[in-house]
Formats: C-alpha cells, sequence, structure tokens
C-alpha cells in the first residue's frame, strides 16, 4: 500500500476481536492457537496446540545493582539485562568528574566496561529453568573492581561478539498517583519470521533464531527451553522511589544505549532529551550482522574518532542520528514529582503528558 493509505487487515481484526471478548483463553486454548498450530503444521514447524495451553506467563523479580546513590532495575534472564548492571557496577571504579562528557575517554571507557560484560553474558546466558547464569558472582563490586582494573585506557581490547536483531518498540508510562511501567516488545527482525499464520492476522516472530546448533553452547536450540534475549526495560529508583523510566530498541545496542543515558543523567546534569538527543556509539553485533566495528555518530568529531580508531576500534563513522543507533527514550521524576520525557529524534516517538 502507498504511504499514507488505508490498509485494512480483517483477519487481524477478527482475532482482535475474539482476544477482547475471550481473553487469554482465547489465545492460548481456543480456536487461535488451533489456527495457529493447523498452519504451523501444513507448513513443517513444531509448534502445537499442546505448546500453547502448557504456556505459563511468570512475575520474575528484577535483577539489581546500586550506582551512585541509584537503585538500577532490569529484567533477569533469560534476558540480558545484568549486562548493563555489570557494566555499571565497572563505570562506578572510575572518577567522571575527570572524564569529559563526549571525548575519547568517555566513549572508550564506556565500549570497554561494555566489551567485558558482553563477553560474560554469551557465556552463561540462556534459560535460568536450564542454567542459572551465576549472577552473585557477575554483579559482585569485587568482581567489578577486577573487570575495571583490566581496561587500558589507551587500548581497545579483542572481545568477540554474535549476531542478533531489531524489530523492537519500547515505551515508559507514568501515572498521576506516580505508578510507572517500563515496557518493551518485540518481533526480533524486521517483520518477524516475515510469517503470518493462516488466517489469524498474527504475524510469527523468531526470536528461536537466537538459540545456537552447537550442542555444546549454553544457549543450544533444545525443547521447552526459551532463549537468551535482548529486551531489557530499565527503572533507576531514588530512595525507593521511580527517577528514571529508559530503554531502547536496538538488540545488542540496548544495554550500550542504557549505559550511555545513565551516564548522561546521572554524572553529566542533562535532561531526557539531551540524553536521547547526544551523539551515540554502537559496537558489536548489529542488526544480525556480526562485526567487531564500532559504530560512532560522525556528530561526536573527527578528532574523537580519530582517538578511538588510534586505540585499536574498528571505528566506522555514522550519519548524524542514525538510526542504528536504536530509538530511546526517558522519562525523569524529580524528588517534587515533576515529570519530563526525551524522545529520540532518530526515530517517531513522541514525549506525550496529559
Amino acid at each position: 500500500p502507498a504511504a499514507g493509505s488505508r490498509f485494512v487487515q480483517p483477519q487481524l481484526a477478527r482475532t482482535l476481536r475474539a482476544l477482547a471478548s475471550g481473553g487469554r483463553d482465547a489465545f492460548y486454548k481456543g480456536q487461535i492457537a488451533q489456527d495457529i498450530s493447523d498452519y504451523m503444521r501444513a507448513a513443517g514447524g513444531y509448534l502445537t496446540c499442546d505448546d500453547f495451553a502448557d504456556h505459563q506467563g511468570e512475575w520474575a523479580e528484577p535483577v539489581s545493582t546500586e550506582y551512585h546513590g541509584y537503585s538500577i532495575y532490569q529484567a533477569p534472564p533469560n534476558s540480558q539485562g545484568f549486562a548493563a548492571l555489570m557494566a555499571l557496577n565497572i563505570l562506578e571504579r572510575f572518577d567522571f568528574s575527570g572524564i569529559e562528557h563526549g571525548s575519547y575517554e568517555y566513549y572508550h571507557l564506556l565500549v570497554e566496561a561494555l566489551k567485558l560484560s558482553f563477553r560474560d553474558r554469551d557465556q552463561v546466558l540462556t534459560d535460568p529453568l536450564h542454567h542459572q547464569a551465576p549472577l552473585d558472582r557477575l554483579l559482585d563490586k569485587g568482581y567489578a573492581q577486577q573487570l575495571a582494573a583490566s581496561i587500558s585506557m589507551s587500548r581497545a581490547a579483542a572481545i568477540g561478539s554474535e549476531p542478533v536483531g531489531r524489530d523492537t518498540a519500547y515505551a515508559a508510562v507514568v501515572d498521576g498517583d506516580g505508578n510507572a511501567v517500563s515496557f518493551i516488545q518485540s518481533l526480533y527482525f524486521e517483520f518477524g519470521s516475515g510469517v503470518v499464520a493462516g488466517d489469524t492476522g498474527i504475524l510469527l516472530q523468531n526470536r528461536g533464531s537466537f538459540f545456537s546448533l552447537d550442542p555444546g553452547h549454553i544457549n543450544t536450540l533444545e525443547p521447552h527451553k526459551r532463549t537468551f534475549h535482548t529486551l531489557m526495560p530499565a527503572m533507576a529508583c531514588r530512595e525507593g522511589k521511580p527517577a528514571y523510566l529508559y530503554g531502547t530498541q536496538g538488540g545488542e545496542g540496548q544495554p550500550q544505549t542504557q549505559t550511555l543515558l545513565l551516564t548522561r543523567l546521572l554524572h553529566y546534569g542533562m535532561n531526557p532529551l539531551e540524553a536521547v538527543s547526544a551523539p551515540r556509539f554502537v559496537w558489536g553485533r548489529t542488526w544480525g550482522e556480526p562485526t567487531q566495528e564500532l559504530k560512532v555518530e560522525q556528530r561526536a568529531g573527527q578528532q574523537v574518532l580519530d582517538a578511538l580508531a588510534g586505540a585499536g576500534h574498528l571505528v566506522r563513522p555514522a550519519a548524524a542520528f542514525d538510526g542504528i543507533m536504536g530509538h530511546a527514550h526517558v522519562i525523569a521524576i524529580d524528588s517534587g514529582g515533576l515529570r519530563s520525557g526525551g524522545t529520540d529524534p532518530r526515530c517517531d516517538g513522541a514525549a506525550i503528558g496529559w
């Protein structure tokens, strides 16, 4: 359809009406589950009605760390959220008052801290029902000190990465009573698997492609197993109350952008819009492409890009406000309850108050 034209999806509309009237069971135990499983069987897939009926959602306790007077909360495994907490624990060992925002030292330090957290994440993260990541050790402040001591401020470490995807959307909401939600959902790749399930109008996601086919890999493909995923809505609390809700789409870029945002908010006094708008980087695997490149928006300045390249980073300049940097959003709540929001100029989001 042409841009701006009306796009009608009667099959999806029928499915949504069934959900509105039948609730959860209409999807997991009703005709919708039957239609999807029938389509999967006809297409050579393995998802059955029993798989739908057996599914149970869960209330999960977030993982957290303390950072400069704030309690930082992330989604637990099988989310990668703890990787951002690890990076913050490492960065806590450095004095940001002596690091100019946007300088070579700023970008280099964040990249190196994140690379160390990714290295550990890739070795332990999968479905916690199959393998429990040793979070007590990984989030230990003493361990963070060891990792921080390994960072060279003049040379980039050689640490590898693997591929991820990007069809994700983040939203944050705070109501008049102070209830706060940091939320994210994803199909993984653009248009997920690219497959609509029969006459349901439902586009099937492809998160399962994150599994490894190596039987010795921690995240190997197995029955009744959830894969490592990248979704990680975040919240920072001050004295037990929400102070910042923040997140982004972008797969591997999510912990990177979140770390950028939080350091800008807490160390450099930026407001939400300033924090999401300032130049960003993304290192390693992006949009399913395995790479060791450090993509940095050219707005960071040629001197900074040259210094990063000189330290051994495989720098690839990116355009101003390049969408590859993710689409980040922030809500800030000050001690008096005043809300302010910032939405990323790299996308079509919006900050709305009423």
